[in-house]
């Protein structure tokens, strides 16, 4: 007998302080967040949700998103409509239960239904996360570019995700 996956659910106001501790565990390859800017950001997101008790959590922009991030910025440079992943984490408790791939497989449906095509995303190369570039490579992102930012502190690889609609 399996157990049943806990649900993925929105990201409701009581969740906050949650989700910046978890964000912030994983700030280096995240980035680290204040509490404001954190409000913010989800109130400006297309998609943000939760599983569980906060076993892992995700948040997303669509290319309107008020939103400054260089990476976001170099999709919105070149693609007119599109769905960009800033985050997705894992609390260390609740890895390899496929929470990352249930919460991308979500939004994609959920962008299909909001008539976007193209799912976007970035992964670090400096410092390189291989797991992260063979994970998205699995779930269909091709390549689409690179960059160094923040003053040459980080490199990233920015991937797509074509959705039929």
């Amino acid at each position: 007998m399996s157990a049943t996956p806990a649900p993925i659910s929105r990201v409701s106001a009581e969740d906050e302080a949650a989700i910046l501790a978890l964000n912030n565990e994983h700030a280096a390859e995240l980035s680290w967040l204040e509490p404001e800017r954190l409000s913010f950001l989800l109130r400006e997101a297309f998609y943000a949700r939760r599983i569980g008790d906060l076993e892992a959590f995700i948040m997303t922009f669509d290319q309107d998103a008020n939103y400054d991030s260089p990476n976001f910025v170099w999709f919105r440079e070149r693609y007119p409509r599109f769905v960009y992943v800033d985050r997705v984490v894992v609390a260390a408790q609740a890895r390899g239960r496929g929470h990352a791939r249930r919460l991308y497989q979500d939004l994609f449906g959920h962008v299909e239904r909001a008539g976007h095509a193209l799912v976007t995303c970035e992964v670090n190369t400096d410092p390189p996360n291989p797991a992260s570039d063979a994970f998205h490579a699995a779930l269909g992102f091709t390549e689409a570019g690179d960059a160094v930012i923040h003053g040459g502190k980080k490199a990233v690889r920015y991937y797509i995700r074509r959705i039929s609609v």
